[in-house]
């Protein structure tokens, strides 16, 4: 709990609150001769480092309940493919990546299905991962709780190779794409307790290792990972998402650099040249 919280801070601090403790160390630097001018700065950073105590506690009480919330869905949770329903963009921005809802169907085994919603930065990574329709998920039964698993979505979706290298056979087999096989290997990877993390090493676990080994190798003998020429044109692919950018105007151009200049993030002379441009496009 303290390490969590002295993470918080340093993230606090880093992002802007170190202002606070900076002017209550010049205030009490500069002696008494100063103080009566500097009174604002007392209290100015006195209030930021108040703000900066609280902020910090709050982001650790948030990352406790997150952390709580994710080792019991670990625990209780089942491994569930979700289907991708639907993307639509939205028209605000998170370090230059627009923002993207995402539609999710789940069929969780013996229980009900549900629908969901996510909100997510389109970053070139995840929308390669988007665009294979489905996500792997833990899912808590009888209810609708979940968390998606990112780094078994990307090995579903072939964004990274599943190779599986066998002794026996003196062959490495990729199941880069194959949903069905790769779940069923997470599965039983999932029901031994073995993190899904990078490469693993499962030569210790005879009956985990046969396991494993029958599922690719049903998979790599199987028609789909032969891949024979088709008899017949195959059906279109589903066109992959690309969030649409807004128009702007520029109206609203002119607007954003007035701001950037009233807050001093740029300099006179870059909102001179920037302007020149804008309307030099017109």
């Amino acid at each position: 709990m303290l390490g969590r919280y002295l993470k918080a801070q340093l993230t606090v601090l880093l992002f802007g609150g170190l202002v606070g403790p900076i002017f209550l160390i010049v205030y009490f630097a500069l002696g008494t001769m100063a103080r009566p001018y500097l009174n604002w700065m007392f209290w100015v950073g006195l209030l930021v480092t108040a703000a900066d105590v609280l902020a910090a506690l709050w982001l650790t009480n948030a990352g406790t309940k997150a952390a709580a919330r994710h080792s019991e869905l670990a625990q209780r949770g089942v491994l569930v493919l979700a289907q991708i329903t639907g993307i639509s963009d939205t028209s605000w921005f998170v370090n230059d990546q627009q923002m993207i809802k995402v539609n999710l169907h789940f069929d969780v085994p013996g229980y009900p299905g549900f629908d969901a919603q996510e909100t997510m930065a389109s970053s070139p990574v995840r929308m390669q991962i988007l665009n294979a329709h489905k996500l792997v998920a833990l899912v808590e039964p009888g209810t609708e709780r979940y968390e998606i698993d990112w780094d078994a979505s990307a090995l579903i979706a072939g964004v990274v190779p599943a190779q599986f290298t066998l002794a026996e056979d003196n062959k490495t087999y990729d199941l880069r794409g194959q949903a069905g096989p790769l779940m069923e290997i997470m599965q039983i990877l999932r029901a031994n307790n073995i993190a899904l993390n990078g490469a693993i090493d499962i030569r210790s676990n005879p009956v985990v290792r046969q396991q494993v080994m029958d599922v690719v190798r049903r998979a790599a003998g199987s028609p789909a990972a032969q891949t024979p020429p088709p008899a017949s044109a195959p059906p279109p692919m589903p066109q992959p998402y690309l969030p649409q950018m807004p128009t702007v105007t520029t109206a609203q151009r002119l607007q954003e650099l007035e701001t950037l200049r009233a807050t001093g993030t740029i300099t006179e002379g870059e909102y001179t040249a920037k302007r020149q441009q804008i309307l030099s496009d017109l």
